[in-house]
């Protein structure tokens, strides 16, 4: 059990209040961002602080921290702020859903989120700072490496290598034993059956338009 400090004031933030307050040992006791970016004294009902004073307030001492920012410049943002908390002193905490299936013997790396109803398959590693939204499928022996964001309801085939700084969108589909090259970012709905090229971008054909209105079609 830990006092925490969640780095952000936005719905990731929020999300992560609950989420730690409701479903495991820490007490969340404040909320801090960038002066720069402070819109009021609190958030949630909880103390809202400048970063450039949180060491003074909070020190790493007395406290951990978790860094609830988004995918943002493919996960850039939230891994600035990671490091920027390490190197004040914090260590920084992981959540894991006790509504998810986690099965394999390797624990998390920090400051990682795995919401419910992700299935962890035996044999994965996952590295530090990686967000795994809800209802997922980690194939066994799949890696993901640091500063990833996965969407919801994706499946990771077996074998599979996701590299780091990776967005990977809702409904995805990643074949088994194929590499996700650095800085992948796969759409809503792609399917990948090959290895992707660094800093690639990956679409689906998207839904088209019927010339005819819901009115006209016989169910």
């Amino acid at each position: 059990m830990a006092k925490v400090v969640i780095f952000g004031a936005g719905d990731i933030a929020r999300l992560m209040h609950y989420y730690l307050t409701r479903d495991s040992g820490h007490e969340v006791i404040a909320f801090t961002v960038d002066e720069a970016f402070r819109q009021g004294s609190s958030f949630v009902g909880l103390p809202l602080v400048a970063f450039e004073e949180i060491a003074h307030l909070h020190p790493p001492g007395e406290c951990k921290m978790f860094v609830a920012l988004s995918y943002a410049r493919m996960n850039q943002l939230r891994a600035e702020k990671y490091y920027d908390a390490k190197n004040l002193g914090y260590e920084l905490v992981s959540y894991v859903s006790s509504r998810c299936s986690f099965l394999s013997d390797t624990p998390v790396g920090e400051n990682c989120a795995i919401l419910e109803d992700n299935t962890i398959q035996p044999f994965v590693r996952i590295g530090n700072n990686v967000i795994l939204w809800s209802g997922n499928h980690i194939g066994h022996d799949s890696i993901i490496d640091d500063h990833c964001f996965l969407a919801s309801q994706i499946v990771v085939s077996g074998h599979v290598h996701i590299h780091s700084h990776c967005f990977i969108g809702v409904n995805a589909t990643l074949r088994n034993s194929i590499e996700i090259a650095p800085r992948t970012l796969v759409g809503a709905g792609a399917i990948i059956m090959k290895d992707t090229v660094p800093g690639g971008v990956y679409l689906p054909h998207r839904a088209k338009l019927f010339q005819k209105t819901s009115d006209e079609i016989d169910l």
